[in-house]
C-alpha cells in the first residue's frame, strides 16, 4: 500500500464535500477518477497530498511511513506562473527536487542526468535551454510532467492534464503514462470517461461519496448505480457516442 483514505469526511463552511470516503492506492495501480464538478475530486487530491486535514477518518501511509517519506508527484490542469520568469525547461524539471535541496543548493551531476533523461523521454531534449514561457501548451505540460517525475514519486497524480492542450498531445501523454505506470502508481482525474478507460486499470467515481470499480470496463448502468451524473463518451469507429445524463 502507498496511501489509503480511511472513512474520511471533509468539507467547507460546515458542509461536507466528501463523506465517508475510503480509497486505497497500491504500487502498480492506474486509477481513473471521474465525477461531476463540485463532487469532491479536488478535495480528495488535497487530502491525499496532506494539504487538508480530514474532519473524520484518517490518512494512512504505507509501511508506517510519514508524509515526508511518501513521494507524490502532482501535475495540475493549469499552471499559474509568470511566463516572463527567467527559467528554462531543464530548470523547471530540476525544480521538482526543491523539497530535497537547500536555498543555496547546487544540483548534483546525477540529478541533472536524471532530469535530462526525463526530457528525452518527454521529447524535450532539444529545447532544454529554452525559456518555459516560449513553449506551446503541450510542451509546457511535458516540462511540468518531468518536474512531477524527477523525484521518483511513489504516486503520480494528474488533475485533468489535457484540459488546455491539443488532441495530439493528449494521445502522446496517454501513451507516456502507460510507460510511466511500469514504475509509478498513477491517479488520473478526468471528465472524459471514454478516453481514459483504454489506459487506466480501475475506475473511482466521486460524487460526494466514492465508489470504486475494480476494472476499466464501465457502462451507463454502472455509472447509474454509483450515482455518478456524468456523460459517458466512447471513441471508436463512430467518433463519439454520448449517452444520456442519469440521476
Amino acid at each position: 500500500m502507498i496511501i489509503k483514505l480511511d472513512n474520511i469526511t471533509y468539507g467547507y463552511d460546515n458542509q461536507a464535500v466528501v463523506d465517508a470516503v475510503t480509497m486505497e492506492i497500491n504500487h502498480g495501480d492506474f486509477i481513473g477518477m471521474i465525477g461531476p464538478n463540485g463532487g469532491g475530486k479536488s478535495t480528495i487530491i488535497k487530502l491525499m497530498m496532506g494539504l487538508l486535514k480530514p474532519w473524520k477518518g484518517q490518512l494512512l501511509l504505507g509501511k508506517g511511513r510519514n508524509e515526508d517519506q511518501v513521494r507524490i508527484g502532482y501535475l495540475p490542469q493549469y499552471h499559474d506562473f509568470d511566463k516572463k520568469f527567467p527559467i528554462n525547461v531543464l530548470e523547471v524539471v530540476l525544480s521538482g527536487l526543491a523539497g530535497k535541496t537547500g536555498r543555496l543548493y547546487r544540483y548534483t551531476k546525477d540529478q541533472k542526468h536524471k532530469a535530462k533523461e526525463l526530457l528525452s523521454l518527454l521529447g524535450l531534449e532539444n529545447i532544454e535551454q529554452q525559456a518555459i514561457g516560449e513553449l506551446s501548451g503541450g510542451q509546457m505540460q511535458r516540462a511540468f510532467l518531468g518536474r512531477a517525475l524527477v523525484a521518483d514519486p511513489d504516486l503520480l497524480i494528474l488533475d485533468e492534464p489535457v484540459t488546455y492542450v491539443d488532441n495530439k498531445f493528449e494521445q502522446e501523454l496517454y501513451q507516456l503514462l502507460e510507460f510511466i505506470n511500469d514504475q509509478t502508481a498513477i491517479l488520473l482525474v478526468s471528465h472524459d470517461v471514454g478516453q481514459i478507460v483504454s489506459i487506466v486499470k480501475t475506475i473511482a467515481c466521486v460524487n460526494h461519496e466514492l465508489h470504486y470499480h475494480p476494472s476499466n470496463k464501465i457502462d451507463e448502468q454502472i455509472l447509474a448505480s454509483y450515482n455518478c451524473p456524468i456523460e459517458l463518451i466512447t471513441h471508436g469507429k463512430v467518433p463519439h457516442r454520448v449517452l444520456h445524463n442519469h440521476e
